[in-house]
């Protein structure tokens, strides 16, 4: 049987959409900026074996003039001006697995020994993005790169997405795509060099561009309330899912989003 697992990549996609990855204005004189709230994220799993888990996102935001944090991500408005935003930024990836996470008939089946394996850790990523909102929807351009010696590699960006409003509700479908760069994608769907020495299947993807479709749901409630929802779909490329690492059935990710979260 296929099994589902509930992790935070799930939220790290969504996550930025629904907080309006794409600048917000700052608070209004007197409010509060911050924001406190609680998400759970679901996605299909990826791992070859990997097992169900449970994982609650805590949502904490502030927004101030120049400085913001959504999340597990944020930054600071270098530039805020007719329609067009520029943030340098900084947000935690947690992609990735503990070996121990991966079932060891699926990856017996493949010819690999679980023990011979290392763990894939989440990354810090530094970067920059840009922003173009207008009576057509907005563009966002990012470019990020782990500084924090995990992967080494890059991820870089384009998202069009096209907000409705529905009654009190904000509703964007979007669409989007990413590019890994070799170094990023080899980290967490290849092989490492230490794995293969130890008599492991030398297998590096290389880069890989991964497209995705989605729609995001913001509805305020009850004064200060927030719900947020997001679904989304992102198509994992042959390289990817010919890694042995990786799901034989996965074919791409569907990911879901759910919060609830207050102003302050």
């Amino acid at each position: 049987m296929k099994r589902r697992s509930v992790v935070v990549p799930a939220a790290v996609v969504l996550l930025s959409a629904l907080t309006g990855a794409y600048a917000q204005p700052g608070p209004e004189p007197g409010a509060s900026p911050w924001g406190l709230g609680l998400g759970v994220a679901a996605r299909t799993d990826i791992y070859a074996g990997e097992s169900a888990k449970l994982r609650a996102v805590p949502l904490v935001s502030y927004q101030g003039e120049k400085f913001f944090w959504r999340g597990i991500s944020g930054g600071y408005h270098l530039l805020d001006r007719d329609g067009f935003t520029l943030d340098a930024t900084l947000g935690v990836r947690f992609g990735g697995i503990k070996k121990e996470d991966y079932g060891t008939a699926e990856l017996a089946a493949r010819g690999i020994n679980r023990n011979l394996l290392e763990d894939r850790d989440r990354g810090l990523d530094l970067g920059i993005s840009g922003a173009f909102k207008g009576t057509m929807g907005v563009v966002e351009l990012a470019l990020k790169a782990d500084v924090s010696g995990a992967s080494k590699g890059y991820e870089a960006s384009a998202r069009y997405g096209y907000p409705m409003q529905w009654g009190t509700a904000m509703v964007t479908p979007h669409v989007a795509v990413s590019h890994y760069s070799s170094k990023l994608a080899n980290y967490y769907y290849g092989t490492l060099d230490a794995e293969v020495a130890r008599g492991v299947v030398n297998y590096k993807p290389g880069s890989a561009v991964i497209p995705r479709i989605g729609v995001d749901l913001m509805q305020p409630f009850a004064g200060k309330w927030m719900l947020t929802g997001g679904l989304s779909y992102s198509a994992l490329p042959g390289k990817i899912r010919n890694s042995p690492l990786v799901d034989k059935d996965a074919k791409g990710v569907t990911s879901v989003f759910v919060g609830v979260s207050r102003k302050f």
